[in-house]
């Protein structure tokens, strides 16, 4: 095709979950209902975790970080989604479109490197016990939490700079319900050959590398495990480890599945359901996962609901 018959793409439109008009409104009630528990849950955690006096621990302070990369992961994704649901023209500017992909991109990595510093967390806690506050201070966790975000922020503007260096030419058909790395370059008219190669290279290195670190740590905190002499102790412990192991592996799996393959094997109508358990599900479990099975938090969230006034006062 000759140069001048390109057109350069300045808008994009999105297929969404489903093209089937009848599915559009129940969809739209399901997710909504999906974002709207996923906003309650970690705006809670984020408030308890900020007021309650009981709660300002390293574990803690974690955890609000991980609501707080949660709701933005949510956030940058869901609204646009939603309002999809219900018009006709699905569309998404070219800048707009970059914009969720930095956003999507800064909020994954940073959740991929915050549930290995996490993991790091657990593990101090279970194998070091009586060196636990000492290692993990507050000055390390200002420092590990600088660090994820810093990491998050520069994967962004690297990957989604390649992303868009490329040509979009007429085509503007994105098979998803947002703006992605591999269906974005699927639309390409130039050589996709460096995008795609940062694009796998950054994936990779992110989930092999913090998930290395979370099979270490808890490597290390079962065999420290079993060394309780109590059954009932060693029992709390394996259930408190096997319901976060199950929130890591639905998201570092569905990460591997998404990312971690060649092109070649891609299906993007299945990456667009294993995208929605990352993007919006995942995000809502946390807070259950990790939080309100947990007798700290459970006390916390009694007294705030008992003598809210008090909470605030302490501030």
């Amino acid at each position: 095709m000759a140069p001048e018959n390109f057109t350069r793409v300045t808008e994009f439109v999105l297929t969404g979950v489903s093209g089937c008009p009848e599915l559009q409104i129940p969809l739209f009630l399901v997710f909504l209902v999906l974002y709207v528990l996923t906003l309650a849950g970690n705006l809670g955690i984020i408030t308890l975790t900020s007021v309650d006096s009981r709660l300002q621990t390293p574990m803690y302070f974690f955890l609000r970080q991980l609501a707080i990369i949660n709701l933005g992961n949510s956030t940058v994704i869901a609204p646009k989604m939603l309002i999809n649901f219900l018009v006709k023209k699905k569309t998404i500017s070219f800048y707009e479109c970059a914009t969720q992909l930095g956003g999507f991109l800064f909020f994954i990595v940073s959740e991929v490197m915050m549930l290995a510093v996490m993991a790091y967390d657990r593990y101090v806690a279970i194998c070091n016990p009586l060196l636990y506050m000492v290692v993990v201070s507050r000055r390390l966790c200002l420092l590990l939490v600088s660090l994820t975000y810093l990491y998050g922020f520069s994967t962004a503007i690297v990957v989604s700079s390649c992303v868009f260096s490329v040509s979009y030419c007429s085509s503007n058909i994105i098979n998803h319900f947002y703006c992605d790395n591999v269906p974005l370059l699927a639309l390409s008219c130039s050589d996709t050959y460096f995008p795609e190669t940062v694009v796998f290279i950054s994936a990779a290195t992110n989930v092999v590398g913090s998930l290395i670190i979370v099979l270490v740590s808890y490597f290390n905190i079962v065999l420290s495990i079993l060394k309780i002499r109590s059954s009932e102790g060693r029992k709390k412990a394996f259930s408190t480890c096997a319901s976060h192991m199950m929130s890591v592996t639905v998201f570092y799996g569905t990460l591997l599945f998404m990312y971690v393959q060649p092109r070649s094997n891609h299906s993007l109508d299945t990456d667009k359901m294993a995208s929605v358990f990352y993007t919006l599900v995942v995000p809502m479990l946390n807070p259950l996962i990790y939080s309100l099975r947990n007798k700290d938090v459970k006390a916390a969230l009694q007294r705030f609901m008992t003598n809210p006034c008090y909470f605030f006062k302490t501030l």
